[in-house]
């Protein structure tokens, strides 16, 4: 039942038409899933050992379930959150300067996956390490059900190579930690009182010369009761940096919520294991051999080469249906 007076609200209008839209597209492809199984049917009675129209049948047995897949992945969506954008921070773990090539090697992973997945993307701010790679980073991917896939890869990330940074040529393991948030819209309730906000201006880190920031316009915002810190440096207008980062800062609260409300379910479930901050969820080895593996889900790959060009689906997917099935080891991630 539509309330009164929301067709008033163009913004609100244009949402619930959005929302009807992609119901519709949703039901549609369920009915033309259904309509090519029919004909699939009909194939497989008519092939009879027909080389050719056996070709035709595997091929179209293959691609409908590839498609199956995808449908089966678009019923775990049920947070209502898990349509928005992800805003993904990325933060330096143990590990040194390897640790922070490891934050940038991570940073173009996931713009490398939302380049393949067809998303946008915003970088929003990052913190240069002294030596090489970064600090920190925090992006936006914008794409349908962006928060959704993303949130699977929020955790630790474990990296083990050869250093480039070593004379020695010895190995090192590095970590990162991966925060992803949901893009919160301006009109959800966040009680975010300004009055516990500590909001700090600097001047933004430039290549130097004619390009480096003369003003004061990056800005720290520090949310007192809960420590949070947002820093936005990306823009030259103090302005647009002020209002990213409050956006951030909303986002980041909100997920602290879910995270607290998750809190308690996770202890009632004693089937699930504890999976605290600082056990990775992943472990990319590039020396002595070469995999990735998740220790979540068991998945593995050993082209780590394409999984570090975004190739990261499969681990995805994985996380998703184990979440739906209750049968991937513990997490304290609420279900997509």
């Amino acid at each position: 039942m539509v309330q009164p007076g929301v067709w008033d609200d163009p913004a609100r209008a244009g949402q619930m038409a959005r929302e009807a839209a992609e119901l519709r597209q949703l039901v549609a492809g369920w009915d033309r899933l259904e309509r090519r199984t029919r004909d699939l049917i009909e194939l497989d009675q008519l092939a009879d050992g027909d080389p050719e129209l056996e070709q035709q049948l595997s091929e179209e047995k293959a691609s409908i379930a590839h498609e199956l897949h995808s449908r089966e992945l678009d019923l775990l969506f049920t947070d209502p959150y898990a349509n928005h954008n992800a805003v993904v921070t990325l933060s330096v773990g143990r590990g040194g300067v390897e640790a922070q090539d490891w934050v940038e090697m991570l940073m173009r992973m996931y713009l490398k996956w939302a380049e393949r997945k067809g998303f946008e993307t915003e970088i929003l701010e990052t913190s240069p390490g002294e030596e090489a790679g970064l600090k920190s980073a925090t992006f936006i991917v914008r794409g349908p059900r962006a928060y959704g896939l993303l949130r699977s890869e929020h955790g630790v990330h474990r990296l083990v190579r050869i250093s480039p940074f070593d004379a020695n040529a010895r190995r090192h393991t590095s970590f990162a930690s991966v925060f992803v948030y949901p893009e919160v819209d301006e009109d959800i309730d966040i009680d975010l009182n300004p009055n516990d906000v500590r909001i700090d201006t600097f001047r933004a880190s430039g290549a130097g010369g004619q390009k480096v920031n003369k003003t004061d316009s990056a800005i720290r915002m520090t949310h007192v009761p809960t420590g949070i810190v947002v820093s936005m440096q990306n823009e030259r207008s103090q302005h647009k940096n002020r209002d990213m980062a409050w956006k951030v800062l909303k986002s980041r609260l909100y997920q602290l919520e879910l995270r607290k409300q998750q809190a308690e379910r996770d202890r009632i479930e004693a089937s699930k294991s504890d999976i605290s901050f600082g056990s990775q969820i992943r472990n990319y080895v590039l020396a002595p051999y070469r995999m990735v593996k998740d220790v979540r889900t068991g998945v593995e790959s050993g082209n780590t080469d394409a999984v570090l060009d975004g190739e990261l689906d499969p681990f995805i997917s994985a996380y998703l249906l184990g979440v739906r099935r209750k049968d991937r080891p513990g997490s304290s991630e609420p279900e997509a």
